[in-house]
């Protein structure tokens, strides 16, 4: 586990056996919540892609997959739920704009 500052690469030692496991725990929910944003903003691309193309039927095919990954971002507590709902409105919007 490493930290990068200015071009320095620092090795974390832990102090405390606690510490380390605190460490451990935060590399492995980091490497998950990375994971997760990228999904969510690899659906997001796609759906935005579907709507400047004007393709009403592929953005309202993505639709159900942007909602999903927005609700199990939510429910991890990436974003905040209100975010969630938020976005979702917004991303129906469009759709309803595409005519």
């Amino acid at each position: 586990m490493t930290e990068v500052k200015k071009d320095i690469i620092l090795e974390l030692m832990p102090n405390t056996t606690s510490a380390a496991k605190a460490l451990r725990q935060s590399e492995r929910r980091r490497v998950l919540n990375v994971r997760r944003k990228r999904s969510l903003r690899d659906v997001l691309k796609q759906f935005e892609k579907a709507v400047l193309a004007k393709n009403k039927e592929e953005a309202i095919k993505l639709f159900p997959a942007v909602q999903k990954a927005l609700d199990k971002t939510s429910k991890s507590g990436l974003i905040k739920k209100n975010n969630s709902a938020r976005r979702k409105s917004r991303l129906s919007a469009q759709i309803k704009k595409l005519g």
